[in-house]
């Protein structure tokens, strides 16, 4: 059977949960902040995430980054009602394509699982076009998005879905003006478990997108803590600059060239 499809009350519910109790998600984090580290965050700075959801994202930064100002957009209503019930004060709804901020105003910029989603064929160029234009000069972003794998998924017309490759996310980053310090991939050996669901799921559904599948899990188990780990070790190849040659999810993180750089 298939998941909650995206924007939809449940599929926020899910993505809730998952951010709480989600082994990927965690070790997601754990990626995400073993890139940042390698950067150096200053200890103030301001961060935006588009397509923040829930706010958990923005929370999580905080606790790394304390002296930092978090501030979320989202298009979703369901979600950011839940942002706010979480405590969170600066965010509004907003899309990828149009960010309401001014030029070079922010440190950070971080978008999770909102570019495959963009409406196809110029959609994600625009937004990514948009986060470039929002940052200050050096300032980076940080990207995480569906990576092409088995089984072959094509663009899905309904629900405007997209998978990328390696190739792809560094040509889309040089075109919007930025410079990619690392792009690769993530979620290989475990990912491999998805294959059979994803088939399965498509017997379900008539397009190539098949909603979210994961599932919360118990995060006190062995196998939860197992499994986080092993993604950490995926990640710490890509954080040294490593390549792996498979992999469900694309992590990239982008800088945008001081004044006089420009993108390689």
């Amino acid at each position: 059977m298939t998941g909650p499809l995206i924007f939809t009350p449940d599929y926020y519910a899910r993505m809730r949960a998952l951010e709480t109790d989600g082994w990927w998600n965690a070790a997601m984090r754990d990626a995400a902040a073993l890139l940042l580290t390698r950067t150096a965050l200053p200890g103030r700075g301001s961060l935006l995430d588009v397509g923040c959801g829930s706010g958990q994202t923005m929370e999580w930064f905080r606790t790394l980054h304390p002296g930092w100002t978090t501030t979320g957009l989202d298009i979703s209503f369901d979600g950011l009602r839940a942002a706010v019930a979480l405590g969170e004060e600066r965010v509004l709804a907003a899309s990828a394509l149009d960010l309401p901020v001014g030029d070079a105003a922010m440190d950070v910029v971080i978008s999770l699982d909102v570019l495959q989603h963009l409406p196809l064929r110029g959609g994600d160029g625009r937004a990514l076009a948009e986060m470039a234009r929002v940052l200050k000069p050096g300032g980076l972003v940080l990207i995480r998005t569906n990576a092409q794998s088995l089984p072959h998924t094509k663009d899905d017309e309904q629900f405007a879905f997209h998978k990328y490759t390696v190739a792809e996310m560094r040509e889309k980053l040089v075109a919007a003006g930025l410079e990619p310090v690392r792009v690769g991939r993530l979620n290989a050996l475990l990912g491999l478990a998805e294959i059979r669901r994803e088939f399965a799921a498509r017997q379900h559904t008539e397009g190539h997108y098949v909603g979210l599948l994961a599932t919360p899990s118990n995060r006190h188990s062995a196998g939860w803590r197992l499994k986080r780990r092993w993604l950490r070790v995926e990640a710490s190849v890509l954080a040294r600059g490593g390549s792996l040659p498979l992999g469900r999810t694309i992590l990239a993180l982008a800088r945008k060239p001081s004044a006089g750089g420009r993108a390689q």
